[in-house]
């Protein structure tokens, strides 16, 4: 197979994605306002006046919060990432399509290419909307970057979670039971909401070895603090984000190669 046949078919496939998203006029306007209206605007406007400024070393909540309602939205995506390939295993069109000669790998990348894609335009919608609500970017277009390679770096490893997941289990109700089982527990025992220093001992400990963490901490100062403190926590987030990505794929690629034989 030459590259010219696996792009056709990497770009056939990942517009079916599209397609598929496009034909669900709800679910997608969901799908790209959820995170900044329920997280950004909701939760942060709650806890505004709640907040402790000086914990939370920040201009206010609504900034603090900002950055990890972009890990949250990446966290969400990645996770929900093999759930329509679940639903095209269950109904039998996955097996058809690994019936024809295209190569099997095209498939898992059309699919990482969507999510990132629909994860991407999240978090830029997540920002602007952090923009009018007075939350300043300290770091400007080239701090806007970054937050999205993080972003993308992260959504990886836990699409590959996903998909190993969608190839492993065997109903849609395990799976989802399992993305609640992961989701809240990384959500809440992390950075996102409050700072590290607000927790109690053993949830710092926990939080710490939670890489939502890590990747929280390098979006945030990018956002409100500027390069000078979001050099080292960015450079110590690629480096967690290249393991747990490498386990990850790991993971998931086995869980492919025994689930299609």
């Amino acid at each position: 197979m030459t590259f010219q046949h696996y792009r056709q078919e990497v770009l056939a496939l990942t517009m079916r994605w599209v397609r598929r998203l496009s034909r669900e006029k709800f679910s997608m306007l969901f799908t790209l306002v959820q995170p900044m209206l329920f997280w950004l605007i909701f939760f942060g406007s709650l806890f505004q006046k709640a907040a402790n400024i000086q914990i939370l070393q920040a201009p206010n909540y609504m900034s603090f919060l900002a950055g990890g309602v972009v890990v949250m939205t990446v966290l969400n995506n990645g996770l929900a990432g093999g759930v329509d390939l679940l639903f095209d295993k269950e109904n039998g069109f996955l097996e058809r399509l690994m019936s024809t000669p295209i190569h099997r790998s095209s498939v898992i990348l059309s699919r990482y290419l969507f999510v990132m894609a629909i994860t991407g335009m999240q978090i830029l919608v997540i920002l602007s909307i952090a923009f009018v609500f007075g939350v300043r970017l300290e770091t400007g277009l080239p701090g806007i970057a970054v937050i999205l390679a993080i972003g993308m770096l992260f959504g990886v490893g836990l699409t590959a979670i996903s998909m190993g997941l969608a190839f492993s289990v065997k109903s849609h109700g395990d799976f989802f039971s399992m993305l609640g089982f992961l989701s809240l527990p990384m959500i809440f025992l992390s950075s996102a909401l409050v700072p590290l220093s607000a927790m109690p001992g053993w949830m710092q400990v926990v939080a710490m070895v939670n890489p939502m963490t890590w990747v929280i901490d390098a979006v945030r100062p990018l956002i409100i603090t500027g390069w000078n403190a979001a050099i080292p926590q960015v450079g110590m987030a690629f480096v967690i984000l290249a393991i747990f990505d490498a386990v990850c794929l790991y993971g998931g690629a086995k869980a492919f190669r025994r689930a299609i034989g």
